[in-house]
């Protein structure tokens, strides 16, 4: 008797156990992860950015080159000290009409090298923006893999919430750092 009521009731009893599983699931998932279960999450990008191994990376790198920027304008500064004094000496020995010409090179040449130096501060901010807009291009599939684990259908960016009991940003770093850790070996493999 009772296997025949088992075997009448299981399809339903079945589909009744595939369902509660399937919205279940989203909620477990939610909960290893330490993210509450909402179907929009909030995210912040600049603290998903700057708090990878991807983006602490980047950061290292631009740090480093801008200290070698820094160091280099230090120089240049000397030197261009050096090259006024020695100027400023010489104009006491010359006619102004024989000063002049070396003062407008002077003058040539310092502009020349603070042009240099902004251009490459652009360079190294532009850098940055670059990578910062790879890294997003290559999370974007962690982003969207993680919001279907936890039953998510939507992510807003954290800066214009007011409110949010469902940021996802911690989570987010730690799949992504598990996925492609700090990128090098991504851009290796670009040939960049």
């Amino acid at each position: 008797m009772l296997s025949r009521l088992l075997s009448r009731t299981r399809g339903p009893l079945w589909a009744l156990c595939a369902f509660i599983t399937m919205v279940s699931a989203p909620l477990a998932n939610a909960q290893q992860l330490g993210v509450p279960q909402a179907s929009v999450v909030t995210l912040s990008s600049e603290e998903l950015f700057a708090k990878s191994a991807f983006g602490q990376r980047v950061f290292r790198e631009i740090e480093k080159e801008s200290a070698l920027l820094a160091e280099e304008n230090q120089r240049i500064v000397a030197e261009l000290s050096r090259e006024e004094k020695e100027l400023t000496e010489q104009r006491a020995t010359m006619s102004a009409d024989e000063f002049r010409p070396l003062a407008e090179a002077f003058d040539l040449k310092v502009q020349s090298h603070r042009e240099g130096q902004r251009a490459k501060l652009d360079v190294l901010a532009r850098r940055s923006e670059e990578a910062q807009q790879t890294f997003f291009e290559i999370v974007r599939p962690v982003l969207v893999d993680l919001l279907r684990e936890i039953g998510a259908s939507v992510m807003i960016e954290r800066s214009n919430v007011v409110v949010s009991t469902s940021d996802i940003t911690e989570a987010a770093i730690i799949r992504i750092d598990a996925v492609i850790g700090d990128g090098s070996d991504l851009q290796e493999g670009k040939g960049e």
